[in-house]
């Protein structure tokens, strides 16, 4: 029902949290005085869709223009002023001040209610020549990249090389359209593998997959000087790895919380920058809130502790729950806003990757306890054309058995696992819960088995101790110990690869088929053993037959695939020297 309310509420900033903010607002409130301010040319554009335009894969430039200020008058009643830039703001008088920038003018616009809503800035690395890198922050940027791959070529011409600064999400597909474009890509990212939110024998995979397509990645490097044709490397200790061809640079490194404006408002933030909001997503001012990605948010998956802690997650979903839930709250519909776990999925090349929640590295960080589980399950049944196999991994509390993340990565059906398991995350099933889902099955959408139900039962069997398992990282120190590393697959699939100790030993090749009448003979009595097969179901089976027959026993979690990709991604982490000469 339509509420009575004459509150006059401006938002400055608009895009995903500033214009969902606006239109629920009056979906609420057809009384209500409502004034957008964004200081762009444009008030509501597709910003996750900048790259693919700029890869032609979007090919109207038109698409990414949702709305403007004469629609949104149009159907909202909104008073939309672009080119408006907002350049203080005095919570005493309850009013902003308000630059004009076309013309130059000012002028001061008075609020009941103000909603912040300034977006990220880009982050550009300080160094020499740097202000010939781009970046992508929105429709403007855009435009000037698509012109640099057009115009920024030897004598004018289409660019034929790129270094694209950073391999995180927008890295990785700014290089991905680059590619689509036809230039030579180079990726430089100063952490030990791409994708940072990912764990690395998962990144690996996404790194394979932008080197098979012709991008040159390199990790552990970043860029010290941008010249007018190369950019220059270094590895993380400042040492020169050469320079690479760079007929244009593109920044994407990071963001940083726009909080500037809130900060002169007397708003607290918080050491990222960003501006801190309660659960009502109101700022330290009077009147005052924040939403999107200058904001804080209620970290889900927080260690227990005094007091709610927070973290920045720059994503357009948040960003419209949040700007909706504002309006909500504005309005006296107010309901605690939901913490938030960080759901994010990207495309490289027809590869997806997929996360939730915590990853295993900062578990790690913060020192607190966790199972990991790897299973690597095809997409739907393996008698259905087209099936191919993907690599999921699950962080369990092995206290509560809660979920604290999950990623995945594969061709086909890995988002919708995430969002799977995401949707349990919210709902509080437990890992072992995961087996109990009933998710729809047909032969060429799943398996009667989904990978979602594998994820449980392998959590189940951890969970009621029927098994051990033993990470691919963790390996090494107990092939110290004296374990003895048996490899239960067939021997053509040993023949074409196992898992092999730090010094190079091999694992004893014994067929899962030939355990029970070989294990009394050639595993040794009273030394701990691990198995190993492809994926980790065998190895499974084997753990549990030579747990019965005596044997201390564990099963190399993800098998041979996952130790694979971990020794990989170790291997690929290493800064190389640059064969292209300055």
């Amino acid at each position: 029902m339509t509420e009575k309310n004459s509150l006059k509420v401006v938002v400055v900033g608009g895009v995903a949290a500033g214009m969902s903010a606006a239109t629920r607002l009056r979906r609420l409130s057809e009384d209500a005085e409502i004034v957008v301010l964004e200081a762009g040319e444009h008030v509501s554009f597709a910003n996750c869709g900048l790259p693919y335009h700029a890869g032609g894969v979007i090919e109207e430039r038109e698409a990414l223009l949702l709305q403007t200020p004469a629609s949104l008058a149009a159907r909202f009643r909104l008073d939309v002023r672009v080119r408006s830039r907002v350049t203080d703001v005095d919570p005493v008088a309850h009013q902003v001040t308000v630059r004009d920038e076309t013309t130059g003018e000012a002028y001061v616009e008075t609020y009941d209610r103000l909603v912040l809503s300034p977006g990220a800035r880009p982050v550009v690395p300080p160094v020499p020549g740097v202000g010939r890198a781009l970046v992508l922050r929105d429709v403007a940027d855009v435009d000037r990249l698509v012109d640099a791959i057009a115009h920024a070529g030897e004598g004018g011409g289409p660019a034929r090389t790129a270094v694209v600064i950073g391999a995180g999400f927008v890295g990785v597909e700014v290089a991905d359209n680059l590619v689509h474009r036809g230039l030579h890509v180079t990726l430089v990212e100063l952490a030990d593998q791409v994708l940072a939110p990912l764990d690395p024998e998962m990144a690996v995979r996404v790194r394979r997959e932008l080197e098979a397509h012709g991008v040159d990645v390199r990790t552990s490097a970043q860029v010290t000087a941008v010249g007018a044709r190369t950019v220059d490397l270094a590895d993380a200790a400042g040492d020169a790895l050469g320079a690479v061809a760079a007929d244009l640079v593109v920044a994407a490194v990071g963001v940083r919380p726009d909080s500037d404006l809130a900060a002169r408002a007397g708003a607290r933030t918080d050491p990222r920058g960003a501006i801190v909001v309660d659960e009502d997503l109101r700022t330290t001012v009077p009147d005052v809130f924040a939403v999107g990605d200058a904001a804080t948010k209620l970290d889900a998956l927080a260690p227990a502790g005094p007091g709610a802690a927070t973290t920045t997650i720059p994503l357009a979903n948040l960003a419209n729950r949040h700007g909706r839930h504002v309006a909500d709250v504005i309005l006296g519909r107010a309901r605690r806003v939901r913490p938030s776990v960080g759901t994010a999925v990207v495309g490289v090349f027809g590869l997806t990757a997929a996360t939730v929640g915590r990853s295993e590295k900062r578990l790690l960080a913060e020192g607190r306890p966790y199972r990991a589980i790897h299973t690597h399950p095809l997409q739907h049944a393996g008698y259905y054309p087209g099936a191919e196999q993907m690599a999921l991994k699950l962080l369990v509390d092995p206290d509560t058995d809660l979920v604290l993340g999950a990623q995945g990565v594969g061709r086909d059906g890995v988002d919708k696992r995430i969002d799977v398991v995401a949707t349990a995350m919210a709902g509080g099933l437990t890992a072992s819960e995961l087996a109990d889902l009933e998710l729809a099955y047909a032969p060429a959408y799943g398996s009667a088995k989904d990978p979602v139900n594998m994820l449980g039962y392998v959590a189940d069997n951890l969970r009621a101790g029927e098994t051990r398992a033993v990470q691919w990282h963790e390996l090494d120190a107990l092939v110290d110990q004296g374990i003895t590393l048996v490899d239960v697959r067939t021997p053509a699939e040993h023949a074409r690869g196992t898992v092999r100790t730090a010094d190079g030993r091999a694992a004893l090749n014994m067929p899962l088929d030939e355990l029970r009448d070989r294990a009394a003979r050639d595993i040794p009595a009273g030394a701990p053993v691990v198995v190993h097969c492809q994926v980790g179901q065998r190895g499974h089976t084997a753990a549990r037959l030579l747990t019965q027959l005596g044997y201390d026993v564990r099963n190399l979690d993800g098998g041979y695939l996952t130790w694979r990709d971990g020794t990989a991604a170790r291997a690929a982490s290493r800064p190389r020297v640059s064969a292209v000469p300055a």
